[in-house]
């Protein structure tokens, strides 16, 4: 099987890493140090005391690798209009390309999803279309993180916690090409689950890190820090009861309240958002596919969100201060 990752960080090197001690030959799109690094060193994944390095193919232009049977893009969402202008040379007409991401990915109200809003494009993440024409709907299978890694370096993965992942076609189908996908990843040593509404989970990890991701731009706090005050937490349950109601009016009602999905947080300690992390690097933060999609999802559902908007225009204007957004 033709395996590639396109965005080798912190989440696609952990995959690739992972994939490849389990016998997999992995191509890799990079740039700049990482390629170098790769090209070097091979891809490094560090867990603990343990550092263990694969050999990966490693190359700047996709057409060098070809057509590839598993697409893995695993970049930030600002870095994914790029990925849409050079992926053609690694499609064929039964690639798939696995969505390794954040946030509201632009297929998201494909697959008979949505309700009212069905088959409809978000400019929040797709400004006109040019994603979707790149990399069409029946390509995709959703895929959702749950583990927190980071870069020691170009090329160097360190594994935080966590170890799942869920996947799922955005139709909600058990297809052989989607089962297939879950067992190779759960070969790989991967806790890998097949979804029947892969919206459902892309929306839950969003209720939670739509707040406290931004959050941590504007504050530059750790998570604990952020739900232990009381007027900040009651800020960001606020925002989760808009989107909440965003979410119910689509088709993915969440059973649990702000204050469950708080205690999820914390049991993770104090650790650094992703967008801290961003931020601490200088790269572009993703707010539209966090924050933008939501306040965008309610407005052509019919859903107020005041309080999303505050949270959006102020982290936006930070962001921007910083030349990040």
């Amino acid at each position: 099987m033709k395996i590639c990752i396109y965005g080798a960080g912190a989440i696609g090197g952990w995959i690739g890493a992972k994939l490849a001690r389990a016998g997999s030959a992995i191509n890799v799109v990079a740039r700049g140090a990482t390629l170098e690094a790769l090209q070097r060193d091979g891809l490094t994944l560090a867990s603990g005391d343990s550092r263990v390095s694969v050999p990966v193919n490693a190359s700047a232009d996709p057409s060098a690798l070809g057509v590839q049977d598993l697409v893995i893009v695993a970049v930030k969402a600002p870095s994914l209009p790029a990925v849409a202008q050079q992926i053609a040379p690694l499609l064929g007409p039964d690639t798939i390309v696995l969505t390794a991401m954040n946030g509201v990915p632009w297929w998201f109200l494909q697959g008979g999803f949505g309700g009212p809003l069905a088959g409809a494009q978000l400019e929040a993440v797709d400004p006109g279309g040019k994603i979707d024409a790149a990399i069409p709907a029946r390509h995709v299978i959703g895929c959702v993180v749950h583990a927190s890694c980071a870069l020691d370096a170009p090329g160097v993965v360190r594994h935080h916690f966590g170890n799942g992942l869920i996947v799922g076609e955005p139709s909600g189908e058990a297809t052989p090409r989607a089962r297939a996908l879950r067992d190779l990843l759960a070969g790989a040593g991967i806790d890998t689950q097949l979804s029947p509404q892969i919206q459902k989970d892309v929306w839950y990890k969003l209720w939670g890190n739509m707040t406290v991701n931004p959050i941590s731009l504007l504050t530059g706090a750790t998570t604990d820090l952020i739900l232990g005050d009381d007027l900040v937490r009651g800020f960001i349950s606020t925002i989760m009861l808009e989107a909440k109601e965003v979410g119910a009016r689509i088709g993915v009602p969440i059973a649990d309240t702000p204050e469950d999905r708080h205690a999820v947080t914390r049991k993770l300690g104090a650790f650094k958002t992703s967008m801290l992390q961003d931020v601490e690097a200088g790269r572009a933060v993703e707010l539209d596919a966090l924050v933008s999609s939501v306040r965008e999802l309610g407005e052509r559902a019919g859903v107020a969100t005041p309080f999303t908007d505050a949270l959006l225009g102020l982290a936006r204007l930070r962001a921007r201060q910083l030349g990040l957004y």
